[in-house]
């Protein structure tokens, strides 16, 4: 009897219930329309006149609402009215305006229905109720000798006076049993034809896989421009640590370049964060690093920690592609802070940038350690950026240890990135 209780008259049904009314709601406008289409047609002019007319001017209304509920706006309107009110889980529901024929046909079917049942079933708790709170009130008017309320003559009899209120709770019953009934198979239909179309999935797909290329980007670019200065702090003021007391130009240098690299690391770090950002707030941003404008500042930062950089540069920066100079300068950083972070200082690092015909190649060779560093939790990604950089660019990249050195090389194209 509990659960019956709760199945017709619970949380879930009434908010059901309150969906179908909006249904209700929605459809007068639609009906009003229909009246006014079939009034003439089957000789009634008065609105609502009888309930034929009624339920012509009610089925002439579905149609146009089917029509009308091919515009955008439906299905996210609709899905909201779901999510809210009809205890339907949220991932079984598309977002966003319909995509594609089916997906709009099954809006415009899904609207249809809403509208259809929820006309019944208003109109069903607008004339049920005040009826059976009549025939549950019968016994006493006839007790009290007044049987002509305007309900035909066979309730006058007394033993229907006595079935009345039975009746009348039985109309009650009835109606939560219809409501609940329409309540359920709205929300048992809705992911069939409010949920997900193919084409709604691989739009989700194509979004996921936008949001986690943005993700990527932002870690490639905090890992190779706040690691690569935190590797060099660290060597620097290792170093001036260790000549404080017999050689103070030195520390005073390698002072300077501490603060010159957090400056510029700090710049660089709201570059990277502009990816975050509106595109009003990025292009407000510090522009990011290029292999034209920073490369000497790079490499004057990373020989004031101890590392020994022998740089070839036989082409002119300036004739690179932005996107390639941006990325050949971040493929650099990498190199000398995996130098830096694998050899330890003093290590001998050679670098050389070139033109190879229709690519720029860049390539890093410094000797193997003695023995394998530590690996650090986390760790390991930094290569992986720099086969991310080249592959985005259409280009390829290697490292390994060649001849007892690690070795790094990077073809990029420039060819479509103009």
């Amino acid at each position: 009897m509990t659960t019956l209780a709760s199945a017709l008259f619970g949380r879930r049904t009434r908010r059901r219930w309150v969906h179908l009314i909006l249904g209700g709601a929605l459809a007068m406008p639609y009906v009003i329309v229909g009246s006014v289409i079939v009034g003439p047609l089957i000789g009634d002019d008065q609105f609502f006149g009888s309930l034929s007319s009624q339920l012509a001017s009610f089925a002439a209304g579905l149609p146009l609402a089917a029509i009308t509920a091919l515009f955008p706006l439906t299905r996210p309107m609709s899905v909201a009215a779901v999510r809210a009110l009809c205890a339907v889980p949220d991932d079984s529901l598309a977002e966003g305006p319909a995509r594609g024929r089916v997906a709009r046909g099954r809006t415009a079917a899904w609207f249809t229905l809403h509208l259809g049942l929820g006309g019944i079933i208003s109109g069903m708790s607008l004339a049920l109720p005040p009826f059976a709170c009549v025939l549950i009130a019968l016994p006493f008017f006839v007790v009290f000798g007044d049987s002509h309320i305007g309900l035909p003559d066979v309730f006058g009899e007394p033993w229907m006076a006595a079935l009345s209120p039975v009746i009348g709770c039985a109309s009650l019953a009835a109606l939560a049993a219809c409501a609940a009934t329409a309540g359920g198979l709205l929300a048992r239909w809705a992911p069939e034809l409010l949920g997900p179309t193919p084409a709604d999935r691989l739009a989700a797909a194509e979004q996921r896989a936008a949001d986690l290329a943005v993700r990527n980007r932002l870690a490639r670019e905090l890992h190779d421009s706040v690691g690569h200065a935190l590797s060099a702090v660290t060597l620097q003021a290792s170093a001036a640590r260790r000549v404080l007391d017999h050689d103070p130009e030195f520390v005073r240098e390698a002072l300077a370049a501490i603060e010159d690299t957090t400056r510029r690391t700090v710049g660089e770090l709201d570059a990277v964060l502009g990816v975050l950002r509106e595109a009003g707030d990025a292009r407000s941003a510090a522009p990011a690093p290029t292999l034209e404008a920073d490369l000497d500042g790079l490499l004057r930062r990373t020989r004031a920690g101890g590392l020994r950089v022998s740089a070839a540069v036989d082409m002119d920066p300036a004739c690179l592609p932005p996107l390639v100079s941006r990325e050949a300068y971040r493929i650099v950083q990498e190199a000398l802070s995996n130098a830096l972070r694998h050899g330890g200082e003093e290590t001998d690092v050679t670098l050389r940038v070139a033109l190879d015909g229709p690519d720029l190649t860049v390539t890093a060779v410094n000797p193997l350690p003695p023995r394998s560093p530590a690996s650090r939790p986390g760790g390991g990604h930094g290569l992986r950026g720099v086969a991310d950089r080249a592959r985005l660019l259409g280009g390829t990249a290697s490292a390994g240890p060649v001849d007892g050195a690690w070795r790094l090389d990077v073809r990029l194209p420039l060819k479509g990135h103009a």
